[in-house]
Parts: C-alpha cells; structure tokens; sequence
C-alpha cells in the first residue's frame, strides 16, 4: 500500500481485497485459523489455572510467613531474664565443673583397676611358673629316687664333678636295719 493513507492506489486496493477474499474462501486455511483459536483458547485456560495455583501458593506462603514472624515476636517477648540467664549459666558451670571432676576420678579409678589386672597377670603367670618348677622339680626327685634305688648311688648335685655321689650299703641286724652311706667322688 501506500505511504500515505490518503492517496490509495486503487488496483492496489483491489489486489488486497482479492487476496484476502480468498484466503477466507479456501477452507484449510480457515480451518487451520479455527485450530490456532481454539488452541489459543486453552492456552490461555491452563495459563489461568496456573496464574490461580501460583496466586493460591502464594497466598499460602505469605500466610505461613505472617505465622513465622507472630512466632518469632512471640519468642523474643518470651526470653528469659538476663539474671535467671546468668543463674542458669552458673548452674551450668558448676556442673561442667563436676562432671570434669567426676571424669578424672573415674579415670583415676580405671587406671588403678588396670594395674590390678596387670598385677593379677603377672600374679597368676607367677604361680602356674611356680607350678611348672615344681612339677618338674618333683619329677628330678623322682628320678633321682629311682636312680639311687636303681643304682644304689645318690649323686651330689652341689659337685662341680659329674663323678661325685654317695654311694648307699644296707646292713641287717635282728631288730633295725642299718644304712652306710659311702662318699664316692671320682676323677676324671
């Protein structure tokens, strides 16, 4: 069209209005035009159920923002005293104070209870070592009874020489027995 509203060319005017009866006339086209309204139409549907959720949720959410800030003035007007929050805070010390106190007794007694079960140990391997040389000294006294009820020779331990022992005589006689004991200690 023109630039100037007020001289029209008419031909061109004419070509307009041809196009545009024709554009209405072909029926896609103004079932495609009836499509894009309708779609448009429930668009613009979900667009305001979604505006109504959002405004909805809003809503709730400054509603729970109003009760935050009632509780928040209910608190601050509900604090404690600073002299009942001192008191509360010397209790509290005093308290820490035992249960330190408390913690280093108990760690006194924990300690003390270990070096008893340390001392029982060494206590209890004591004894079954005492048991062990005893049995073992019992077993060389055996031995060395039945080397000499064998032999007849008791060896002289105390010796340095490996030679060196008594040597045992039984005389009988009416009313006792008698033993002589011989000292025999060899040279090597």
């Amino acid at each position: 069209m023109g630039e100037n509203p007020q001289y029209i060319d008419v031909n061109e005017l004419l070509s307009y209005c041809d196009d545009l009866v024709g554009v209405l006339r072909d029926k896609r086209d103004v079932n495609v035009l009836t499509h894009c309204l309708e779609d448009s139409k429930s668009l613009r549907s979900a667009s305001d159920a979604d505006f109504n959720n959002n405004q909805s949720a809003i809503s709730d959410y400054q509603k729970k923002i109003d009760d935050c800030k009632r509780k928040i003035e209910s608190a601050k007007s509900e604090v404690v005293a600073d002299e009942e929050l001192n008191s509360l805070q010397e209790e509290l010390n005093e308290e820490l104070q035992r249960e330190k106190s408390l913690q280093e007794e108990l760690r006194v007694i924990v300690n003390e209870m270990n070096k008893l079960d340390n001392q029982q140990l060494s206590t209890e391997e004591q004894r079954q070592r005492l048991q062990k040389l005893e049995a073992e000294e019992d077993k060389e006294q055996r031995k060395l009874s039945f080397y000499a009820s064998v032999t007849k020779i008791i060896p002289d331990l105390e010796s340095q020489s490996k030679l060196c022992g008594r040597i045992l005589t039984h005389h009988r006689t009416t009313s006792c027995s008698q033993c002589i004991l011989l000292i025999y200690c060899g040279t090597q």
